[in-house]
């Protein structure tokens, strides 16, 4: 029996894959293994993960998180065979995870675009180059956190038509200050910007939201997609939620910048069980 891990800092998705029985699925709190030492870890998978295996016990894990740094790598593996009894314990990134995901054993550029972005270079089986992706204030360009960001900022100096500005006041019952307080003295405000993604999906058709987007994912194939040798000539592919909601715009920058999109998908658990079981 084979299990396998999506984990971000919000939610991890687990997978059992047993021979030719359907995969079974399910969902505990989000491990972010760089915030954890190696007691808090093994804490977590003893109280969320245990239960939900019951006495099954398996042969081997693979687990694609989001702090896991190459130095935090073996101290999760070790305690996952410990936990969970399992004779091998593969964890990697959760960059590695979306290329296998969407390049299954094949080369090509995979990208992450959720409420932050990335991407890298990827050879079938390993990552060969990742340009940082720098976070939201120095880069994260496409991800929800900017497109947010950009929003806010252009509502706030009246760049926008006045009903997308009032729509947008008037669904989120926010004030100008209470925005700054949220951005400037709140905890996460990545995620405080990220969380009007929905507002920019739903007026998407509207000329200046469009362009808005577009531009930013021109900005994200530009800083980052265009640095890797040989971008022309391959597939892109995407997995994310801001991925799969604007794919028709994000098509659309594709074709501004001479870049051939592969596959989109919001959820790489699929692609990660197809990787492990082909």
């Amino acid at each position: 029996m084979i299990l396998i891990a999506d984990s971000g800092s919000t939610k991890t998705q687990w997978a059992v894959v047993d021979g030719l029985v359907e995969p079974r699925l399910f969902v505990t709190p989000g491990i972010n293994a760089l915030m954890l030492t190696p007691e808090q870890l093994r804490e977590r998978l003893a109280v969320e993960l245990l239960p939900q295996l019951a006495d099954e016990i398996p042969d081997e894990i693979f687990f694609y998180g989001a702090g896991c740094l190459p130095h935090v790598c073996p101290v999760v593996s070790k305690t996952l065979m410990e936990v969970c009894g399992a004779s091998h314990a593969e964890v990697a990134s959760d960059m590695l995870g979306a290329a296998r995901a969407l390049c299954k054993h094949n080369a090509g550029i995979a990208c992450i675009l959720g409420t932050g972005s990335n991407s890298c270079l990827y050879d079938g089986e390993r990552i060969l180059s990742n340009v940082s992706p720098l976070g939201y204030i120095l880069g994260d360009e496409g991800s929800g956190a900017v497109l947010g960001r950009r929003f806010i900022g252009d509502v706030l100096k009246s760049q926008l038509p006045p009903d997308i500005c009032d729509a947008f006041m008037s669904r989120y019952s926010l004030t100008p200050a209470e925005i700054i307080n949220r951005v400037y003295r709140c905890p996460e405000p990545n995620r405080f910007m990220a969380s009007f993604v929905p507002f920019l999906a739903d007026n998407k058709a509207d000329a200046h939201v469009h362009a808005l987007l577009v531009d930013e994912f021109v900005r994200f194939f530009q800083r980052n997609v265009a640095s890797y040798p040989g971008y022309r000539s391959m597939a892109v592919h995407f997995v994310g939620s801001v991925a799969m909601v604007f794919a028709e715009k994000l098509r659309e920058a594709a074709l501004q910048t001479g870049i051939t999109i592969g596959s989109i998908m919001q959820n790489p658990i699929y692609g990660m069980i197809d990787y492990h079981t082909d």
